[in-house]
Protein backbone atom coordinates (compact mmCIF):
# COMPACT_ATOMS: atom_id res chain seq x y z
CA UNK A 1 0.00 0.00 0.00
CA UNK A 2 1.57 3.37 -0.74
CA UNK A 3 2.24 6.23 2.21
CA UNK A 4 0.16 8.51 0.47
CA UNK A 5 -3.48 8.25 -0.83
CA UNK A 6 -5.67 10.57 -3.07
CA UNK A 7 -7.82 12.16 -1.13
CA UNK A 8 -11.72 12.74 -2.70
CA UNK A 9 -13.82 16.05 -3.62
CA UNK A 10 -16.22 16.11 -0.75
CA UNK A 11 -18.80 17.99 -2.86
CA UNK A 12 -18.49 15.45 -5.39
CA UNK A 13 -18.92 12.26 -2.81
CA UNK A 14 -22.43 14.25 -2.04
CA UNK A 15 -23.46 15.12 -5.44
CA UNK A 16 -22.90 12.31 -7.14
CA UNK A 17 -23.18 8.55 -7.36
CA UNK A 18 -21.28 5.90 -9.32
CA UNK A 19 -23.64 2.88 -11.28
CA UNK A 20 -21.96 -0.37 -11.51
CA UNK A 21 -22.33 0.25 -15.55
CA UNK A 22 -19.11 3.28 -14.44
CA UNK A 23 -22.01 6.28 -15.24
CA UNK A 24 -21.94 8.97 -12.88
CA UNK A 25 -25.73 10.00 -11.97
CA UNK A 26 -26.89 13.37 -10.49
CA UNK A 27 -29.98 15.37 -9.26
CA UNK A 28 -31.36 18.10 -11.84
CA UNK A 29 -31.23 21.48 -10.50
CA UNK A 30 -33.63 24.27 -10.18
CA UNK A 31 -35.80 22.34 -7.70
CA UNK A 32 -34.25 24.69 -4.64
CA UNK A 33 -36.72 27.65 -4.47
CA UNK A 34 -39.37 29.49 -6.24
CA UNK A 35 -41.60 26.90 -7.13
CA UNK A 36 -44.54 28.55 -7.42
CA UNK A 37 -43.31 30.25 -10.88
CA UNK A 38 -42.63 26.81 -12.25
CA UNK A 39 -45.34 24.50 -14.26
CA UNK A 40 -46.16 21.05 -12.32
CA UNK A 41 -44.49 18.80 -15.16
CA UNK A 42 -41.28 20.77 -15.10
CA UNK A 43 -41.53 20.09 -11.08
CA UNK A 44 -42.31 16.62 -11.71
CA UNK A 45 -39.31 16.26 -14.89
CA UNK A 46 -36.80 17.94 -12.36
CA UNK A 47 -37.71 15.13 -9.69
CA UNK A 48 -36.10 12.59 -12.32
CA UNK A 49 -32.33 12.81 -11.61
CA UNK A 50 -30.07 12.24 -14.62
CA UNK A 51 -26.50 11.09 -15.67
CA UNK A 52 -23.12 13.07 -16.32
CA UNK A 53 -22.54 14.29 -19.84
CA UNK A 54 -19.80 11.27 -21.56
CA UNK A 55 -18.02 13.94 -22.33
CA UNK A 56 -17.75 15.31 -18.50
CA UNK A 57 -17.27 12.02 -16.86
CA UNK A 58 -13.24 11.90 -16.65
CA UNK A 59 -13.24 15.23 -14.68
CA UNK A 60 -16.10 13.48 -12.04
CA UNK A 61 -13.80 10.70 -11.76
CA UNK A 62 -10.84 12.22 -11.67
CA UNK A 63 -12.06 13.76 -8.59
CA UNK A 64 -13.07 10.42 -6.26
CA UNK A 65 -10.38 8.12 -7.36
CA UNK A 66 -11.70 5.56 -5.48
CA UNK A 67 -15.44 5.54 -6.44
CA UNK A 68 -17.76 6.19 -4.33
Amino acid sequence: MPKLKMKTKSAVKKRFKLTASGRIKRKRAYLRHILTNKKPGNRRRLRKGGYIAKSQEHQIKAMIPYGL
